[in-house]
C-alpha cells in the first residue's frame, strides 16, 4: 500500500516535470525568429557597456549618434538573447564597432550551426535563461567596480568570531560562560546586522556568478564553442576555487526567495553567533578581486554565444537580409535597402561613389528615414554582419549624424549652438584618417536663410574630403545648385490631389522641382487670403532668385 503511494507520488513528480520541459521546449522552437516579449530596462542593460574599457575599439558610437539613429528602439528589436549576460553583452558589441575578419568568419559558422541544429540551439538556450533573472545584470560588477574593502577594525570581527567559539565550548564544563556568549553574541549581533547593508550589494551578483561558471564549463564541452576561447578552462577553474565560498550566498539568496522562516532562522542565529557573513564576504572579494579578467573571460564567453543565438533568431524573422561586403573600396552600394524600424518599409537602391548624397524633398516624404537606413545598416553590416536590404557593399566607415537636435536649457545651449558643436566635432573627425559616414538632416535650420545657406555650402564641401561620404538633406533649393559638383542629387516627392497627400517613398535623382507647400496649406482650410498671398510672395521670390542665378551665371 505504501509502496504504491511512494510509486504514485514519483510517478506524478515525473509527469509534472516532463510537461514542464515539454512546455519550455515549444516555447523555445515557437520564439525562435521572434520579437522577444520582455520589458527592457536600459539602466541595466548598459550597465556592462558603460563601465567598460572600449578605448581600444575602431569606434565606439557616441550617445548623440544614438539618439539620432534611435538605436534603443534598434536594440529591442534585434535582442533574441535569453540571457541578461548576453543582453548586456549584445548591447555592447553594437555600440563598438570592431573589426576582426576571422572572429566574424567563426561567428559565422556557429550561426549555421545554431540555425540548422535545433536540438543543440535548444539545450544551450535552456541553460542561457538560467541567466535570466535581474541579478545576473549585476555580475559585470565584479570585475567592473570596485568592490568593499574590510574596515581597518577587521581584526576584531575574526577575534569575536574566535570568542562565540570559545565561549560556546566552554559553556559544556562551566554554565559561566554562557553568560559571555550571550554578551559577545550581542556584539556580534549589532556587527552582525551593520554588515547586510555590504552584503545587500552582492547577495545577487555572486549566486549568478556561480551559475555564470557552471553554464560556461557546459557549453564548452561543445568543439565548435571551444573555439571562441580554448584558454577558457584556467579562467573557469580559477573561479571555481572560491566555489566553496560563494556557495554560502546562493544559500542565503534562496532562503530569502523561497520563505524558509524556520531554516532561515536558525541559519540566522548561526551566522550572527560566528560573524560569518562579514568574514565570507570580504574573503571572498579579496579572492575576486584578483580574478577580474577570469570573470569577464567567462562572462564575455557565455554572452557571445547568447549573442549569436540571438543573430540567427533575427535572421531568421526576416523575409530579406544578407551578410554585407566590407571591402577596402570608397563605394556604398545598396540594393533594395530598408529601415529595419519602420513595417513594410519601401525599399531602395542607390551607389554612392566619388561624390557624397544631397537629399532634397518635402516633409514626410522619406528624407530623413533613408538617411538613417544607410547609418543603421551600416552599423548592423560591421557589428552582426547583417544588413537588411538585399545586397550592400561599403568600406569600414566611422559613423557621426546631427539628426536630432534638440536645446540643451540645462546648459544654456541653444539648437542651434547644439549643432554648431556636433557639426565642429564632424569636421574635426573628417580629417582623422579614416572612412567617416556623415549623417545630416536640414543643417542649420534653426537659424537665418542667408547664413544658414553660406555655412551650410562651406561646411559640406568641406566634410567631402579625405574620403569620407556624407548624407545630407535640405530644403534649401540653393544648395543644389551650389554643391552639384561634389554631391549627386536626389529627391523624394509626393503627390498632391483634391484633399490628400499621398507618398510612394522612393528616391529618385536630380533635385525636387516641384513645391507643395502653399497647397498643402489650402488643403488643410488655411484662410483664402493668406494661400493667396503666400503664392504672391513665392513668385516674387522665383523671379528674385532666377535673376540673380542668371546675372550669376553670365
Amino acid at each position: 500500500m505504501i509502496k504504491d503511494i511512494i510509486f504514485q507520488i514519483k510517478y506524478t513528480f515525473s509527469q509534472i516535470k516532463f510537461n514542464r520541459k515539454k512546455e519550455l521546449n515549444k516555447r523555445l522552437i515557437e520564439s525562435f525568429g521572434n520579437l522577444k516579449n520582455d520589458s527592457f530596462d536600459f539602466d541595466y542593460i548598459e550597465k556592462y557597456f558603460r563601465n567598460k574599457d572600449n578605448s581600444k575599439a575602431y569606434q565606439v558610437l557616441s550617445d548623440k549618434t544614438c539618439n539620432d539613429l534611435d538605436f534603443d528602439d534598434l536594440f529591442v528589436l534585434l535582442d533574441r538573447t535569453h540571457s541578461k549576460v548576453g543582453q548586456q553583452y549584445l548591447y555592447n558589441h553594437l555600440r563598438t564597432i570592431k573589426v576582426n575578419e576571422k572572429q566574424t568568419k567563426l561567428n559565422e559558422e556557429i550561426i549555421t550551426e545554431l540555425s540548422e541544429n535545433t536540438e543543440l540551439r535548444i539545450s544551450v538556450q535552456k541553460r542561457l535563461e538560467k541567466l535570466k533573472h535581474k541579478d545576473a545584470h549585476y555580475i559585470s560588477t565584479l570585475f567592473q567596480d570596485e568592490h568593499l574593502n574590510p574596515p581597518k577594525w577587521f581584526i576584531a570581527i575574526k577575534l569575536l568570531s574566535f570568542a562565540s567559539l570559545v565561549s560556546l565550548v566552554l559553556c559544556f564544563f562551566n554554565p559561566i560562560f554562557f553568560i559571555v556568549l550571550l554578551g559577545v553574541f550581542c556584539v556580534n549581533f549589532v556587527l552582525h546586522y551593520w554588515n547586510k547593508n555590504n552584503l545587500v550589494q552582492y547577495v545577487g551578483s555572486i549566486p549568478q556568478l556561480l551559475k555564470l561558471n557552471i553554464i560556461a564549463s557546459h557549453l564548452f564541452t561543445n568543439s565548435l564553442f571551444k573555439k571562441l576561447n580554448p584558454d577558457l578552462p584556467k579562467s573557469i577553474n580559477l573561479i571555481n576555487g572560491v566555489k566553496n565560498r560563494m556557495s554560502f550566498f546562493s544559500l542565503e539568496a534562496k532562503l530569502q526567495g523561497e520563505f524558509e522562516i524556520i531554516a532561515w532562522f536558525v541559519f540566522e542565529i548561526f551566522k550572527t553567533m560566528f560573524l560569518l557573513e562579514p568574514l565570507l564576504l570580504f574573503g571572498v572579494l579579496k579572492k575576486l578581486n584578483t580574478k577580474r579578467g577570469d570573470i569577464e573571460n567567462v562572462f564575455e564567453f557565455v554572452g557571445h554565444i547568447d549573442m549569436l543565438i540571438s543573430i540567427a533568431s533575427l535572421r531568421k524573422g526576416l523575409e530579406t537580409f544578407c551578410l554585407p561586403i566590407i571591402n577596402d573600396g570608397n563605394k556604398i552600394i545598396a540594393k533594395d535597402i530598408s529601415h529595419p524600424l519602420i513595417f513594410n518599409c519601401t525599399t531602395n537602391s542607390i551607389e554612392i561613389g566619388e561624390k557624397s548624397i544631397l537629399l532634397t524633398g518635402s516633409n514626410m516624404s522619406g528624407k530623413t528615414s533613408f538617411i538613417r537606413a544607410i547609418g543603421l545598416n551600416v552599423i548592423t553590416g560591421i557589428t552582426i554582419n547583417t544588413c537588411f536590404a538585399k545586397s550592400m557593399t561599403f568600406p569600414l566607415l566611422k559613423v557621426f549624424s546631427a539628426i536630432r537636435i534638440s536645446d540643451d536649457l540645462m546648459n544654456d545651449k541653444s539648437y542651434y549652438f547644439e549643432e554648431v558643436l556636433t557639426i565642429k566635432e564632424m569636421l574635426k573627425e573628417s580629417q582623422n584618417g579614416n572612412k567617416n559616414l556623415f549623417l545630416l538632416d536640414e543643417i542649420f535650420k534653426g537659424t537665418n536663410t542667408v547664413e544658414r545657406i553660406s555655412s551650410a555650402k562651406s561646411i559640406l564641401s568641406a566634410l567631402t574630403k579625405y574620403n569620407n561620404k556624407i548624407l545630407v538633406s535640405t530644403h534649401d533649393i540653393e544648395l543644389t545648385d551650389m554643391l552639384s559638383d561634389e554631391y549627386e542629387l536626389y529627391h523624394f516627392s509626393e503627390t498632391v490631389n483634391d484633399n490628400n497627400i499621398g507618398f510612394d517613398y522612393k528616391l529618385k535623382e536630380g533635385k525636387l522641382k516641384k513645391r507643395n507647400a502653399i497647397r498643402i496649406l489650402e488643403i488643410n482650410n488655411y484662410p483664402k487670403e493668406v494661400v493667396e498671398e503666400a503664392i504672391e510672395i513665392a513668385k516674387e521670390l522665383d523671379k528674385t532668385y532666377l535673376a540673380k542665378n542668371t546675372t550669376g551665371k553670365t
